[in-house]
């Protein structure tokens, strides 16, 4: 058994804008060539600032989007050629949690239908008493089954999308910004629950987010984007960012009080359009320590000895 249990290579997605009457047609890579592994029971996270592709690669990996070029491979299975019949069989080893617990839920289905609803689209008969089974597993009452989501919290909303995600018991779950909109005491609680179920069930994470400080503490590796592509990757043991832009994150992110964070204002600058990259680096214009050769040539992501993986012509020290 392969220790890698994801492989993304060279992963990008091209969109297009038809234009209109005032307006030519226009293109971006909101993802651009971006190789990255999930070793299996990780945890990776993805992080990055708002547009920078990160929900769109969550989308590429679990091929709910086409990529326009390079591959995913899950468990030794290329996901990009696989056929309809063959991608909806391997859908049953993997699931995704997305970010907001009150537009992914169908507010006309109770709670039990919600979390029976992934047997129905497999054509499976579910397990006796699962619904209970899978609402006890993320610490809410059995007695909820009944329920409707508008009759729940946030928290209990977010707690029933992790649940539907693990009904066909997968291996691998793509958690898309799943704190993002609940307040800091539930984000405590929903890390915790999903720590825990890792434990439990043997899980592997991809954990999309904005905030670098959570990144770091529930992540063993981090991929650091920057307008659709890798910039650098960091194993959790090494905490020194070595990007600029990475270390700009970490200053704004990291502190436990969000009124004493900094902001990423600071950073000089503005970001380029995704319409239309600048020539060389994306961040250069946003960079301190940028050079000539940093506004000419595009840095490619270079892994050092201890695995350390950095796209900049003059990286930290």
């Amino acid at each position: 058994m392969s220790e890698l249990l994801v492989q993304v290579e060279r992963l990008s997605k091209r969109f297009e804008s038809a234009g209109g009457l005032l307006k030519k047609p226009r293109a971006m890579m909101a993802v651009r060539d971006v190789s990255l592994t999930v070793p299996r029971g990780s945890v990776v996270g993805v992080v990055g600032e708002s547009g920078c592709g990160k929900s769109t690669l969550a989308r590429l990996v679990l091929r709910l989007l086409e990529p326009t070029s390079g591959r995913v491979v899950f468990d030794g299975a290329e996901m990009t050629t696989l056929g309809k019949a063959d991608l909806r069989a391997m859908r049953k080893r993997m699931a995704m949690v997305f970010q907001d617990p009150y537009s992914s839920l169908d507010p006309r289905f109770s709670i039990k239908d919600i979390l029976l609803e992934p047997f129905a689209v497999q054509g499976i008969k579910p397990p006796v008493d699962h619904c209970e089974e899978m609402l006890t597993a993320v610490g809410l009452s059995a007695g909820l089954a009944k329920s409707y989501p508008h009759q729940l919290s946030g928290g209990q909303r977010q707690r029933i999308g992790i649940a539907r995600a693990l009904a066909m018991r997968p291996s691998f779950v793509v958690l898309d910004e799943p704190t993002a909109s609940l307040d800091v005491s539930i984000q405590a609680q929903i890390i915790a629950l999903l720590e825990g179920l890792k434990q439990n069930l043997g899980l592997t994470y991809l954990f999309i987010s904005h905030d670098l400080g959570l990144v770091r503490y529930f992540c063993d590796r981090i991929v650091v984007m920057y307008l659709g592509a890798v910039v650098e990757v960091i194993p959790k043991a090494d905490t020194k960012p070595r990007h600029p832009y990475t270390k700009a994150l970490m200053d704004s992110n990291f502190a436990p009080d969000p009124l004493h964070r900094k902001e990423l204002s600071r950073l000089e600058g503005e970001i380029p359009s995704a319409f239309n990259l600048p020539k060389g680096c994306a961040f250069a214009a946003r960079c301190a320590f940028a050079t000539d050769r940093c506004r000419a040539e595009n840095p490619v992501l270079a892994t050092e000895p201890d695995g350390h993986a950095v796209a900049c012509f003059n990286p930290l020290t």
